[in-house]
């Protein structure tokens, strides 16, 4: 017994738009088109956007609001989708300082260094740099001038992070 032309023609129609679906939801570049949202946390966090906008970063230098663990300060990567990136190469320097700081990933877009040997007073920075697969983006974060523009948690664009938080 033969199938039906319609029925077979059902079956070609559902199968195309499972295809065009899957390889739309597997396309996902970590690029985002159009105005990007960021997540911000924590009250008590210093956050910026990526220089080219593709993340953002959000640094938790204590323990106020979350749990880090002790000598640490904790880092907090979102895409241009507001996800968190995991498995992504991070690399931290501080000025003055020949070597990188050491980058252990706990999950959950949460990378750890450790905050012995950060310089305590005068001007200094701190860069972070993101890679993974088409995110390659960078944070400069210079202290202690940044230290004292804490913005409250919210979502902000590009626009909110000159001081305009979205609702």
């Amino acid at each position: 017994m033969k199938p039906e032309r319609s029925t077979v023609s059902l079956f070609i129609a559902a199968a195309y738009i499972c295809i065009a679906a899957l390889s739309g939801s597997l396309a996902h570049s970590g690029e985002h088109k159009g105005d990007a949202h960021f997540t911000k946390h924590f009250n008590e966090t210093l956050f910026a956007l990526g220089e080219k906008g593709q993340m953002s970063i959000e640094l938790l230098l204590d323990e106020k609001e979350y749990k880090i663990g002790k000598d640490v300060i904790g880092i907090v990567v979102h895409d241009s989708h507001d996800e968190d990136v995991e498995d992504a190469s991070l690399a931290a320097t501080v000025t003055g300082t020949a070597e990188p700081l050491k980058v252990k990933e706990k999950g959950g877009g949460l990378y750890l260094v450790p905050s012995a040997g950060l310089p305590k007073e005068g001007k200094w920075e701190l860069k972070i740099a993101v890679k993974k697969k088409k995110v390659d983006d960078s944070v400069t974060f210079v202290f202690p001038e940044v230290s004292g523009h804490k913005m409250p948690a919210g979502k902000y664009d590009k626009e909110g992070l000159k001081g305009k938080k979205l609702q």
